[in-house]
């Protein structure tokens, strides 16, 4: 084999080239704090990362669900608390106003409290989410869940039973809504045959409790009284249902937390660049560098005619 002065110039620069390649992606694997800057650096590596970032985002997703739902149940809750708060009274306005003491004066008194005790309930039941959806409306969000089919009568639900979720994990979701009918409960009344029974809606109720005040209709005002108390029941009972769901959602929230901190942890483990090992690297790619600069400037000058002298 002959060795030529250019074989040792291409031997030389080949050598260079590739450490100054080494070099350039220690460089730009610091620049960028990551192990790996192309799939193709390290493919299975490159999946696992791909796979951890897909699972967080997805968490994440969740966890952007979770603050949504939770200010839509505070607003639910509120809501309900203040209509339940308004039921107790309306109920100590219709034993007062039962008081067979209580002159027709004192009643029609009474009766305006009444009334705008109801007129405040349905306030609350057409009450709106941050979105300026109506709460308690089912899919019908957009119309209130609550109003009169025509002037002069008792409003009535509006709204459909559409009980709608949202998902909060790979296998669990939460309901993000009451109905009306949920909440503002409708009564069932013994009906004008013996043994028949009649349904009655909230706003019924209320609205035939303010005229028996108003007209000091001693069973109209006795009948109010007992139905106020399955009106408080049953909103009672909506009440304690958004307590449940809360309770869900700050115990899923939790775990979501803890999920994409373990994501995280894991994604940084495998894509995250140890800077102490990689500048110890670098650094001795320099110093392969330097040293191959320096022999290959002193090969540079030299050619077979040297050897001949």
């Amino acid at each position: 084999m002959k060795i030529s002065t250019q074989l040792l110039f291409d031997r030389a620069a080949e050598q260079m080239s590739l450490v100054q390649n080494k070099l350039a992606d220690s460089q730009a694997h610091l620049a960028q704090g990551k192990q790996i800057i192309k799939p193709s650096d390290a493919p299975d590596q490159a999946a696992v990362i791909q796979r951890l970032k897909t699972v967080m985002s997805r968490q994440e997703s969740f966890q952007s669900s979770m603050v949504t739902l939770r200010s839509r149940l505070e607003n639910e809750d509120t809501t309900l608390k203040s209509a339940s708060d308004l039921l107790v009274r309306a109920k100590e306005i219709a034993v007062h106003a039962a008081n067979d003491t209580l002159s027709p004066i004192n009643r029609k008194a009474l009766g305006k409290e009444m009334q705008a005790v109801r007129d405040q309930l349905l306030s609350l039941a057409n009450a709106k989410d941050n979105n300026g959806n109506f709460l308690f409306a089912g899919s019908r969000s957009r119309k209130p869940a609550f109003d009169a089919p025509t002037p002069g009568e008792s409003p009535v639900y509006q709204g459909d039973q559409t009980k709608m979720t949202v998902m909060v994990g790979e296998q669990r979701s939460i309901p993000t809504n009451r109905t009306g009918t949920d909440a503002f409960v409708s009564l069932n009344r013994p009906g004008p045959t013996a043994g028949s029974v009649q349904g009655v809606s909230f706003f019924k109720v209320m609205d035939d409790l303010v005229a028996g005040i108003d007209s000091s209709d001693g069973v109209a005002m006795q009948r109010g009284v007992d139905e106020m108390t399955s009106l408080l029941n049953g909103m009672s009972l909506a009440h304690a249902d958004i307590g449940t769901d809360m309770n869900v959602v700050e115990q899923q929230t939790s775990v979501i937390e803890d999920t994409i901190l373990n994501l995280k942890t894991n994604l940084s483990t495998v894509e995250d660049l140890d800077y102490a090992s990689a500048i110890t690297k670098m650094n001795q790619q320099m110093l392969s560098l330097e040293a191959a600069q320096s022999s290959f400037s002193k090969i540079s000058q030299l050619s077979l005619f040297n050897y001949l002298k």
